[in-house]
């Protein structure tokens, strides 16, 4: 195969571990990059040794871009994507895929008319952690997956972000942050999600921010900050998914899944490996579990490849558009669901990714 030219517009904070990422693996490299501050761009590439730095306008231009990588704040995930779709290049965003649901499946028809393919983080479910617990679960080793438990706590990005204020708007809060890493996982484990009822509140009407230049100065807030909800999955099994911005700490494991013969313990979403337990009814202490798949380091950008390998192949890509826009679909509901104050389905539905290949190299997911 043929290298895949990657083209990053938005040189933030998490940029560096895709300039990163997309230069280690074997079959991609980073051959342009774009912000909407230029100096930051042509800084930035730089950096890391990219031979071409300049505005998103002349990126979408360059014949030497095969994908754009787009990690915009969320208000922008949809102009650049759809932009990118047009000019004839793959299209792989930041979670999460678009702030609104038409946006979503504008991109999705996009590609499809222009014989594309559209992605988006989070990949993470494509590491050894997730990985090793999907294949656990299809083995049996829980049993039939009943119920689970999921939780993101956290005091938000107003403690360590240089400029958090897009954290607090429509399209971000706990949920459409953080909530993809954790939805994606439930879906990759257990299936798409049939039904939402929630609760949700915006705690603080100000956030003071606690970093940075503009330490202890104050940004609104516009979204909800912590969320409570119930979903119930076509499979069946039932559980609880919470998220805030509103707790300084707490003591709770990031996803358990409650099975007829066991509980698993799941490892953190937002990373790649983590530590793996089970309970089984014979054993009076849980057992920790190795990793067996590859990519337990941070491995950021895996998603990008797959996407193109997939594409090439004309397979569907684990971390593609559809996957995306089902986890977009299901944070919608669980807002709209606390408004409405009553259980709604979810319109949408996602067959679960095929697992990665538990050996290889890079080109071989």
């Amino acid at each position: 195969m043929s290298s895949i030219r990657a083209g990053i517009v938005g040189c933030g904070n998490i940029s560096g571990i895709y300039f990163k990422n997309l230069a280690k693996f074997r079959r991609t490299t980073v051959t342009a990059c774009a912000d909407i501050d230029i100096e930051r761009a042509k800084s930035v590439g730089a950096e890391h040794g990219i031979p071409w730095a300049g505005s998103t306008d002349e990126l979408l231009k360059r014949d030497d871009v095969d994908v754009v990588v787009n990690l915009t704040i969320p208000a922008a995930h949809h102009s650049v994507a759809k932009a990118a779709l047009e000019a004839g290049k793959l299209a792989y965003n930041e979670k999460p895929f678009s702030v609104e649901r038409k946006q979503g499946q504008e991109l999705l028809d996009l590609a499809k008319k222009h014989h594309l393919a559209t992605g988006c983080a989070p990949d993470t479910f494509l590491g050894s952690g997730l990985q090793t617990c999907r294949k656990l679960i299809d083995s049996g080793a829980i049993g039939e997956p009943v119920a689970f438990n999921a939780w993101m706590l956290s005091h938000g990005a107003d403690g360590w972000h240089p400029n958090p204020a897009f954290f607090y708007e429509r399209g971000a809060g706990p949920l459409f942050d953080m909530g993809p890493y954790y939805l994606t996982a439930l879906v990759f484990l257990l299936g798409p999600v049939d039904s939402a009822v929630a609760k949700a509140r915006a705690s603080f009407k100000e956030r003071v921010l606690r970093h940075g230049v503009n330490k202890g100065s104050t940004i609104p807030v516009h979204t909800p900050t912590h969320i409570a909800s119930a979903l119930q999955m076509k499979s069946g099994a039932i559980g609880q998914l919470n998220v805030s911005f509103d707790v300084w700490g707490g003591r709770v494991p990031f996803i358990e899944i409650y099975g007829s013969e066991g509980t698993l313990s799941v490892p953190d979403p937002n990373g790649f490996g983590g530590q793996i337990q089970i309970k089984r009814p014979e054993n009076k202490d849980w057992e920790e579990l190795p990793l067996e798949y590859r990519f337990p380091e941070n491995s950021r950008g895996l998603g990008v490849l797959d996407l193109a390998v997939a594409h090439k192949d004309k397979r569907p890509a684990r971390a593609g558009g559809e996957l995306a826009f089902h986890v977009l679909d299901v944070m919608h509901t669980i807002l709209e669901a606390a408004e409405q104050e009553r259980s709604l389905k979810v319109a949408s539905t996602v067959e679960r990714p095929d697992p990665m290949a538990i050996a290889g190299s890079d080109d071989d997911l």
